[in-house]
């Protein structure tokens, strides 16, 4: 996870800051191993979306409970959340 922030300042009678950062998740998506290349062919399985088997940080985690595949094989989508904040400071 890459965060990013960057900081805006306004020059008026108070000092004012805003700052906004962006957090990008990463969520897996359907299975794209061919399944069928050991016999010279090609499908895959049909797995909609990676299901962790799992608890978070451990090896298991990193295999797909409904097609055993690492979640390298599935497909990966970012989502970006965007969140501002703002102080305010008077001299």
């Amino acid at each position: 996870m890459k965060k990013r922030q960057v900081v805006v300042k306004k020059s008026s009678s108070n000092n004012r800051t805003s700052s906004a950062s962006t957090n990008r998740r990463v969520r897996y998506g359907e299975c794209q191993k061919n399944h069928a290349a050991n016999i010279g062919g090609y499908a895959v399985d049909g797995c909609r979306e990676f299901m962790a088997s799992g608890e978070e940080g451990t090896a298991a985690a990193v295999s797909c409970a409904a097609c055993g595949c690492h979640r390298s094989f599935h497909r990966r989508e970012f989502d970006e959340v965007v969140s501002e904040s703002s102080s305010t400071s008077e001299f």
